[in-house]
This record gives structure tokens, C-alpha cells and sequence, in this order.
């Protein structure tokens, strides 16, 4: 992995930024909404809510884009939490990082990633310990 990744990789860990979605109602808001098209527009595999960020382990199904999906994902979150906050502006980062996964094992690995974030970030002992994250279901 390049330097610069590694790095963002630590200062996300390390709480880099506003860190809305460390009140439990931006967390819950966020994962209702990954949550409700589930089975309909794509299959949710794996999740994490960080205080910071968001991972996100998806397939589109058939006749659903990616990038349809995730902006369907932040415009409605940032517009309840936004509501809440009682703030304004931009919620998210204008775009997003998404991964083509090669085989099964790549797969396994992403989620296996995903689900111990909080573990790595020092937030929980073990992954099913978080409370926003597939892990814990």
C-alpha cells in the first residue's frame, strides 16, 4: 500500500475531523440507511460506522449502480444528520474509494478488514464489540 494511503489510514484511526458520527444517533441514522434497501437494490455483505468514516462491503444487484447507490446513501444521511446537528453544508467528502474485489479470498479479506477497524483504531477489544458494524450481528 502507497505511503500516503498508510497515512490517512493512521489519522483516520486517529479521529482526524469533525467525528459527527460518534453520536450514537448520526451512527444509527447512517446504518438504518445502509440498512433499508438491503435485498432490494443491493446486498449488503459488511459494514463498520467509524466515528470519522464509513466502510462499506456492497454488490449492486442487477440494474443498480454503484455510484447511484452511495450517493442515494449520503444525500439522505446528510440531510437527517445535517437536521439534527442543526448545521449546514457538506456532511461527506464529495467523492468516495471503492474496490473491484479480484476472488473470494480478496472478499474475505475486505470484510475481515472492515469488520475489525474499531479493533484496529483502539475504539473496542473485539470486532463484534461495536455496535455499528455487521460484526456485532
Amino acid at each position: 500500500m502507497p505511503d500516503e494511503v498508510l497515512q490517512f489510514d493512521r489519522e483516520l484511526d486517529a479521529g482526524l475531523g469533525e467525528c459527527w458520527l460518534r453520536k450514537p444517533e448520526i451512527a444509527a441514522l447512517t446504518q438504518q440507511s445502509l440498512l433499508h434497501f438491503d435485498g432490494q437494490y443491493y446486498r449488503l455483505l459488511a459494514w463498520c460506522i467509524m466515528p470519522n468514516h464509513v466502510h462499506v462491503v456492497t454488490e449492486p444487484m442487477e440494474g443498480h449502480s454503484l455510484s447511484i447507490i452511495v450517493e442515494s446513501w449520503k444525500s439522505f444521511t446528510s440531510r437527517q444528520a445535517n437536521a439534527h446537528l442543526g448545521r449546514t453544508g457538506a456532511f461527506w467528502e464529495a467523492d468516495y474509494f471503492d474496490r473491484y474485489m479480484r476472488n473470494e479470498d480478496h472478499l474475505m479479506r475486505t470484510i475481515e478488514y472492515v469488520e475489525n477497524n474499531p479493533v484496529k483504531a483502539g475504539l473496542v477489544e473485539q470486532a463484534s464489540d461495536w455496535q455499528w458494524s455487521s460484526a456485532r450481528r
